[in-house]
């Protein structure tokens, strides 16, 4: 994971922020192919594409998501991968492992051909850890943060669920009830990686964590 420096960004031609809302920021930054660029609490994060062992559990996650489609009569809920969220009112621009978004809602931006949603449109956010960018997506240590944790919170995203791969961790981690002011989540519920997990409604389904793995210690 890389962060530019202060000069760094001093040199771009607009604001972070701006740029990454235009698609124009990652003319800016000098990264492999693949990389993440991000703006987290005001800072360009560019991070590695991930690996297979993490893309996995992405995977994981959205065919349990498909399986609800397809076996749950009245399931509305569609996955996307790759968008940027444009945090409007926060200032940031994330790149989320996994969006999941109410079919009409989906179908509305795909016709109105959108280059990024927004914090509104989207129900849950998924977040797979890396060793490299863990502490951007997990709930911060001190009193007040400026990471993804409190970025969604502060859009108001309703449901993030942190799949946190640290061999310390190795747990799924749901957060709800965001409130805007504080920037944080008041509510969580946890499962160790093996233990099915259950999204609650609107979601309905259960997520199998058989073959979850953390990162080599």
């Amino acid at each position: 994971m890389k962060v530019l420096t202060e000069e760094e960004v001093s040199l771009l031609p607009d604001t972070p922020y701006n740029l990454w809302v235009r698609g124009d920021l990652d003319d800016y930054v000098d990264a492999p192919e693949g990389s993440r660029v991000e703006v987290i609490g005001g800072k360009v994060v560019v991070s590695p594409p991930p690996g297979f062992p993490h893309n996995t559990i992405v995977g994981d996650i959205n065919y349990a998501l498909i399986r609800g489609h397809v076996l749950q009569p009245g399931f509305t809920w569609r996955t996307d991968s790759g968008t940027g969220m444009s945090l409007v009112g926060v200032g940031d621009g994330y790149v989320p492992d996994l969006m999941v978004i109410e079919q009409d809602v989906y179908l509305a931006a795909r016709r109105a051909g959108v280059r990024t949603l927004v914090p509104d449109q989207v129900e849950l956010v998924v977040e797979v850890t890396s060793r490299s960018n863990a502490k951007n997506d997990r709930q911060p240590t001190g009193k007040r943060g400026s990471n993804k944790w409190n970025g969604y919170a502060r859009a108001e995203i309703p449901y993030y669920l942190l799949v946190d791969r640290s061999p310390k961790v190795a747990q799924a981690i749901l957060y709800s009830i965001p409130d805007q002011p504080l920037g944080a989540y008041l509510h969580q519920e946890a499962w160790d990686f093996g233990d099915p997990i259950h999204l609650p409604e609107p979601f309905n389904i259960d997520i199998d964590t058989t073959e979850w793995k953390p990162w080599d210690a």
